[in-house]
């Protein structure tokens, strides 16, 4: 009989159970049994057997209705020592598993990938990507399961904060989840209406510092009081500190970094950052506005699936199982145009790192260029028109020559 492992690792995304719970019901319709791995690669690696459960197709009917994970997940990383990618193998082998299907992001795709290595051929392995950052190199057009939930529930938090902006005459800088790519951002930030949106692929591959970010929404700020709103909602993409120097901001000195080696985003303080620092640089000119800040991420990880993500992963999950089933192995399940297409793992692999590539925003598509003019920021056009470039002044209460050069675009 053959036997299915099934692990999710890196953090929660809407959707998970319905990975799951498909991959279940289908092994068990080929007469294959189904053993769920608790923590994501935490046990097995130190060679624990003992925290799994078998599930069977009656008890996962209908968990893709459900969010969170009913195996948990976890940021273990077993590909840092070799004894702990051999105390994988080994203990799938003791639990008779022949095939494992891993649901995560970049990180248990590039775990998934040197456990099937490691394993010589004796154990085939699909990983389902997950990530509500949507920057997996998916085909283009195809988001990775997750996000669409992410989005919209992103979308209604923006949304609220807005109309309490509005209804208090003041301003909130909310920080995105987003470690890589603007995304999320872009998304959320769009289809609330957000003023101004800020990711990292807008400023490319340069480095940003922190006073730039802050001469942008300082712009947006000053021209919508010039407009005569004094509120407003400024959605910041936390990636955009992976790409800070130290010396652009102290928080980032001395952080903290996770088993991947990856800055602990949530460690800093940047939204409340922006806001003192904004606060203090306008209250000196004597322009007073009341701001507050909110980080929004983990409120949208383990929510109920949107209806499109129930029907995603329960296509993902079958089709990790029929994949499996006809001999693939070291693939990436993805969907397109409604048909599942396995992609091996090294077409997702930068031959320059070894580790998985990352999917940016692309800042040539329409998409990006719509979401760009619908939002507030000073313009070159605000700055050549003497009567607009002279309402900003005012409402920044600087000169119009000083308002020229402080937010001229860079």
């Amino acid at each position: 009989m053959a036997t299915f492992g099934i692990l999710c690792g890196g953090g929660p995304a809407p959707g998970l159970n319905g990975v799951i719970g498909a991959a279940v019901i289908a092994a068990a319709r080929h007469g294959a049994r189904s053993i769920g791995i608790y923590d994501g690669f935490k046990w097995i690696m130190e060679g624990d057997t003992s925290h799994v459960l078998e599930l069977g197709p009656e008890d996962s009917r209908l968990l893709h209705l459900a969010g969170g994970s009913v195996l948990h997940t976890a940021r273990a990383n077993p590909t840092k020592k070799p004894e702990h990618l051999g105390n994988c193998v080994k203990s799938l082998t003791s639990l008779g598993i022949d095939h494992l299907i891993t649901i995560g992001g970049d990180d248990t795709a590039f775990s998934a990938k040197r456990v099937a290595e490691e394993a010589g051929g004796a154990i085939t392995v699909a990983h389902v990507p997950k990530t509500i950052d949507n920057d997996l190199p998916l085909p283009e057009g195809v988001p990775t399961f997750g996000f669409d939930t992410a989005r919209h529930l992103g979308a209604s938090v923006i949304e609220r904060i807005m109309e309490d902006c509005r209804t208090t005459n003041r301003w909130f800088i909310v920080v995105m989840m987003g470690r890589q790519s603007g995304h999320l951002a872009l998304g959320a930030g769009k289809a609330a209406g957000a003023p101004l949106i800020l990711i990292p692929e807008e400023f490319g591959e340069e480095q940003i510092r922190f006073d730039r970010v802050m001469r942008l929404i300082e712009g947006t700020i000053v021209k919508r009081l010039s407009q005569g709103r004094p509120d407003g909602v400024a959605v910041v993409a936390e990636g955009l500190l992976e790409q800070m120097p130290e010396d652009s901001l102290a928080a980032l000195q001395d952080v903290k970094r996770d088993e991947h080696g990856h800055i602990r985003l949530g460690d800093i303080p940047f939204g409340r950052t922006l806001r003192d620092a904004l606060t203090r640089v306008l209250a000196g000119r004597g322009v007073k506005v009341a701001m507050g800040e909110k980080d929004v991420g983990y409120e949208l990880r383990c929510g109920s699936p949107t209806g499109f993500d129930r029907d995603y992963t329960l296509d993902l999950g079958v089709g990790a199982v029929e994949a499996l089933l006809s001999g693939q192995s070291s693939v990436l399940i993805t969907r397109r145009d409604h048909q599942i297409v396995p992609l091996p793992f090294d077409e997702l692999m930068d031959p320059e790192t070894g580790k998985t590539r990352v999917r940016h925003v692309d800042t040539e598509t329409d998409h990006y260029r719509n979401a760009r003019q619908l939002q507030v920021r000073v313009e070159p056009e605000d700055l050549e028109d003497p009567e607009r470039l002279a309402a900003i002044a005012a409402a920044a209460n600087l000169t119009p020559e000083e308002a020229k050069e402080r937010y001229a675009p860079r």
